[in-house]
């Protein structure tokens, strides 16, 4: 079976991964697009370290015994029938295991961003764009290794990852389509990571996370923008059937994610800590959390899953044909009026003046982390 590729540019076509004699071809190294060359080259501007405290430190201390690092408006079950019989060590311990949870979904998010990176290497033709993954790939690897920090310093260890994150993740990896690729990784995943690290940074009451999170924006920003490059030269040359190809599946992964990604079948070993039964949690949260409520939650600039239909929308993947979709919880008109920027820009920014006062000792002002 052919796999079906839409290149409309040549900065990404592809070949198959087996092929690496095509990487050898003489014409192809002077055949470079420059598509890539200003966010390769703003590299240096937020580079960090994670394992250097001058960066970030570790060892700073949190009473995850006595104190949430996420507030309670994280979660719905307090508002049910559930919340009354807890005691306020048992929500203690269920908001700060269920952050376990969140925090190891991104660290599974991030190794699979990380190796997806390292695969369009094997495929991307072009030495810009395959460039421009490499250099994803070493930044989604320091990502692994901070949350990895984070999490070992918060916990011991991360929990496994949910079934729904888990097989989007993999299908994404070994997705021979570059598309589904971009789309699925540097539109969606990243989209979903941008608003899950802004309500983080915003929200956490662990100064840690809170640094962690600006550090991770500045980067993440940078791989957002592969994916805008990709969409701009790729979604108006799409014929009508390449259109709904994408927009079609595009929605289905949103569908997945909006409805699946923290349900409690997804985190059952965190209800059975403080011994609730998962399925009827789930019960009492679909009584709770009507579409009215998503409705509202989406209103939040913040919210991850208004970012995804942001990303989507001014990427052009949705259209007239699937927008009545998105529009049963987000004002459609509302988010085409806002400008291109996407939540977490600023904070993003923000942190790169940061890094650069440590990196080139910038005697512009030092912007601190919100965190200190």
């Amino acid at each position: 079976m052919t796999t079906l590729q839409i290149t409309k540019d040549q900065a990404y076509n592809a070949v198959d991964p087996t092929d690496f004699p095509a990487m050898m071809e003489v014409e192809r190294y002077g055949a470079r697009s420059s598509a890539f060359d200003k966010i390769i080259s703003a590299t240096h501007d937020h580079f960090w370290d994670p394992l250097d405290k001058k960066y970030i430190d570790f060892a700073e201390p949190f009473d995850i015994e006595n104190d949430q690092i996420l507030p309670d408006e994280f979660f719905p079950i307090f508002q049910t029938k559930f919340g009354e019989t807890l005691t306020a060590k048992q929500k203690v311990k269920f908001a700060n295991e269920s952050a376990r949870w969140i925090l190891s979904s991104i660290l599974h998010g991030e190794q699979g961003a990380l190796s997806l990176s390292a695969s369009l290497c094997h495929i991307l033709r072009d030495p810009g764009a395959q460039e421009y993954a490499a250099n994803q790939a070493r930044e989604e690897a320091r990502h692994v290794a901070g949350f990895s920090r984070y999490v070992q310093a918060r916990w011991g260890k991360p929990l496994p990852v949910g079934p729904t994150l888990g097989t989007l993740l993999t299908e994404l990896v070994l997705a021979p389509e570059v598309y589904k690729k971009i789309v699925g990784m540097q539109m969606l995943v990243e989209g979903l990571a941008m608003g899950a690290f802004a309500t983080l940074y915003t929200k956490s009451r662990d100064p840690l996370l809170v640094r962690l999170c600006q550090l991770v924006m500045t980067d993440e920003a940078f791989h957002h923008k592969f994916g805008k490059i990709w969409a701009d030269r790729t979604i108006p040359k799409l014929s009508k059937q390449e259109q709904e190809l994408v927009e079609d599946w595009a929605a289905s992964c949103f569908q997945t994610l909006l409805f699946n990604l923290i349900n409690p079948e997804q985190m059952k070993s965190v209800y059975a800590l403080v011994g609730i039964d998962w399925q009827e949690a789930q019960a009492s949260l679909m009584d709770a959390i009507s579409d009215d409520l998503r409705r509202e939650r989406m209103r939040e600039g913040t919210d991850i899953f208004r970012v995804l239909i942001k990303t989507l929308l001014k990427a052009g993947i949705i259209t007239d044909r699937t927008k009545a979709f998105y529009a049963m919880y987000v004002d459609m008109e509302e988010l085409k009026a806002e400008g291109d920027r996407m939540i977490g820009d600023d904070i993003a920014e923000e942190g790169i003046k940061y890094l650069q006062t440590i990196n080139f000792g910038s005697k512009k002002g030092a912007m601190l982390l919100a965190a200190e």
